[in-house]
């Protein structure tokens, strides 16, 4: 019933606006100007930060800078990662939303990784001064270990790892939780690895088609009823881009906790694959947030939560501060690029925390789990019209007067 009720509003669509889907445009939501192109530009700028980070470890390692001198050098460069391509994004006038969001999302995943880089290395200076300060460079250094007859990957300790090489099979593996020595697959499974290339390059298509087909239609027809606080027709609209939101968001989880990141773990042999676990199960929201993105999450329980533990913080202390970095980071990264900022990612994300007491205490087993869907459903169309109605507003004095049909 429901594949049959979603076919009818996808041929209504049809019929009412005909074909929309125009795979060219896409390039003009990355790019103004064919000959300028900030957000690559802004990327490959990301190699001096990283370079940064390296050879503050390197320094750190010799001693020849102190660990003080080291963790201020960390604060500038970790700072200058999160303010740097904001300020660009914000005053590059050619830098487009997608553009911007793209950039931004890739210096994150970087902040996060240095941060997980500085860490691990400070634990390793640590365990050493602690227990072996005579350690000789020699046994610190890689070293090649033989199985059947055949060599396997480097085993390598402290500080052996800080090297370029190491450093940057780190900035390209999907974890951001950084390791002297991860998991390898033994070989690259070439079926494997094209039956995913496919998967993306299909199911990239299939969303920026349902996008230009389904929910730019609906989105547009959606500002009038906004501007005039019609409560009905702004219930309606919000339910009818329920539809093609979440199934475009699941066809984006798929394509990128799936697709994409088991393509680069196989192009890269890298051995941990867990990056989701069953969220569609989830009888809890702290169930759900702790299993639908498993990077992100250990990082956060790694890096953030039980550090706080460690000094101090009861655990409901430590979850809120969870959900305001998350908050947070929401924000940063829908904010800064469209140029405006409403706070509404930023209330989503806390509103996570009411919620997930109220389902904790009242609702339990299916209905836990019927609490959680809904609020996927319907609460990221709500912070999609938000934005997309206050970014008419900002930028063409005025909301579009498209058809309320």
């Amino acid at each position: 019933m429901l594949v049959l009720s979603n076919a009818r509003l996808f041929l209504e669509n049809l019929i009412k606006y005909g074909i929309l889907v125009d795979p060219i445009q896409v390039v003009s939501l990355f790019l103004k100007d064919p000959y300028s192109w900030p957000a690559a530009c802004l990327i490959i700028v990301s190699n001096v930060f990283i370079m940064a980070a390296l050879y503050t470890e390197r320094r750190l390692a010799v001693g020849t800078i102190s660990e003080g001198t080291g963790t201020f050098l960390y604060c500038v460069n970790l700072g200058a990662i999160l303010c740097f391509p904001s300020a660009t994004v914000l005053t590059v006038n050619s830098m487009t939303p997608v553009g911007g969001v793209f950039a931004l999302g890739v210096y994150t995943i970087l902040l996060l990784k240095l941060y997980s880089y500085k860490d691990v290395n400070k634990w390793c200076r640590e365990i050493r001064q602690a227990k072996a300060r005579t350690l000789s460079r020699s046994n610190s250094c890689p070293s090649v270990h033989r199985a059947n007859g055949n060599a396997v990957h480097s085993h390598v300790t402290y500080p052996g790892n800080l090297t370029h090489r190491d450093m940057y099979y780190f900035v390209f593996a999907p974890t951001l939780c950084y390791e002297l020595n991860f998991p390898r697959s033994p070989r690259i499974r070439k079926r494997f690895l094209l039956r995913r290339l496919l998967e993306m390059l299909f199911l990239m298509q299939l969303q920026v088609g349902l996008i230009q087909q389904w929910m730019v239609p609906t989105v547009q027809n959606s500002m009038k009823p906004f501007q005039n606080m019609e409560l009905s027709r702004m219930v309606e609209r919000l339910l009818k881009l329920a539809v093609p939101n979440h199934l475009i968001w699941l066809l984006f989880f798929y394509w990128f906790f799936h697709s994409s990141m088991n393509f680069v773990a196989e192009l890269m042999q890298f051995g941990d694959r867990e990056f989701y676990r069953d969220w569609w199960n989830s009888e809890t929201v702290p169930y759900f947030w702790a299993n639908w993105n498993i990077p992100v999450h250990k990082w956060c329980l790694r890096h953030f939560y039980k550090p706080m533990l460690r000094r101090g913080l009861n655990k409901l202390a430590a979850q809120i501060a969870v959900f305001l970095l998350s908050a947070f980071f929401h924000e940063y990264l829908v904010s800064i690029p469209l140029k405006m900022f409403r706070l509404w990612a930023f209330m989503g994300m806390m509103a996570q925390v009411p919620l997930a007491l109220f389902v904790a205490r009242f609702l339990r087993g299916n209905y836990g789990n019927a609490a959680v869907w809904m609020s996927l459903i319907i609460g990221q169309p709500i912070a999609v019209l938000m934005y997309v109605h206050d970014y008419y507003v900002l930028h063409y004095g005025g909301v579009s007067e498209a058809g309320t049909a």
